[in-house]
Order: C-alpha cells, then sequence, then structure tokens
C-alpha cells in the first residue's frame, strides 16, 4: 500500500497549510489531536474526493459545505476517516492554533 503524502505549504508557527494525499487503502483511525492548550481548528478542503470511501467523520463541526469544506475543533472531538475503496483523497488542511 502507498503511504500518505504530506507537503508542507506554510509554517508560521501557529498556522501551518498542508497539501496532504491519502492512497487507495488507506484509513485514518478515530482520534483528537491533543494540543496542551489554547484552542486549536482545523480547515480541511477536499480537492480530490475518493470514488469510493474515504469519508470523514467527526464528533462535531463548526462549518461544513457540501462535505467538501470542513472547519472543526481536532483538540475537542474525535475525528476519523473511512477506508478509501477506490481512488484517493486529497486535501489541503490550513490549521491554527491559538494561545
Amino acid at each position: 500500500m502507498a503511504s500518505v503524502t504530506n507537503r508542507t505549504l506554510l509554517d508560521l508557527g501557529r498556522l501551518t497549510a498542508n497539501l496532504v494525499t491519502y492512497p487507495e487503502g488507506h484509513s485514518v483511525y478515530r482520534h483528537n489531536d491533543p494540543m496542551g492548550g489554547g484552542r486549536y481548528y482545523k480547515l480541511n478542503l477536499i480537492l480530490k474526493a475518493p470514488r469510493a470511501g474515504g469519508v470523514f467523520e467527526t464528533e462535531k463541526v463548526i462549518f461544513n459545505l457540501f462535505d467538501r469544506v470542513i472547519l472543526f475543533r481536532p483538540d475537542l472531538y474525535q475525528h476519523s476517516v473511512s477506508k478509501i475503496e477506490k481512488g484517493k483523497r486529497v486535501l489541503l488542511s490550513i490549521a491554527l492554533h491559538t494561545p
């Protein structure tokens, strides 16, 4: 199975942007991202959705537009991605960690 590609586009410490490619067969187990303080926000823009599978799930979202633009708090809420059955999942992930 191919591995996940995570390309950093911007890293300003508290603000980062990554281009992430998840290959066919990959999944992300249910987890949260503890930050040890402050607030952590993620804005995921799905640039290419897989043809089957690869469904993002979380306990709570702040904003969701057509399951393509999703703003959520990964530090507070568990999230996961189901197994990608066909194709790949490409997203631009913008993260902000506030004090």
